[in-house]
């Protein structure tokens, strides 16, 4: 995956994710390498090390903190709270679309902009 294809995945700017990238690399969690169809852009691949991590420490840990923090949700409760969050979600894409100049309906940028 690019760089800047993860970064609008993660909704964080590519300077900020770019360091938390080479954090990685230097550890062995991930290797980038140019992108041989756009030589500007770089690749991100997890490795093996950070594939581990990843299903060994992080996702039981996140699993674990989740379900506890969301242990005396009812159903209705999880059914709001995620209508909720879709709904901030999508304000959040349309603010951050605005500011870039893109027309949120056409996702296109106006005339003149």
């Amino acid at each position: 995956m690019s760089v800047g294809d993860l970064a609008r995945y993660l909704m964080v700017s590519r300077q900020n994710l770019s360091g938390v990238i080479g954090r990685m690399e230097r550890d062995g969690h991930v290797k980038s390498a140019p992108d041989g169809r756009d030589r500007r852009s770089r690749l991100v691949t997890m490795t093996n090390s950070g594939r581990h991590v990843w299903l060994v420490k992080a996702l039981p840990r996140i699993h674990t903190y989740y379900e506890q923090v969301l242990a005396d949700f009812s159903i209705n409760d999880l059914t709001h709270t995620l209508h909720y969050l879709l709904k901030m979600l999508d304000n959040m894409q349309r603010v951050d679309l605005e500011a870039h100049g893109v027309d949120n309906r056409t996702r296109k940028s106006p005339a003149g902009a």
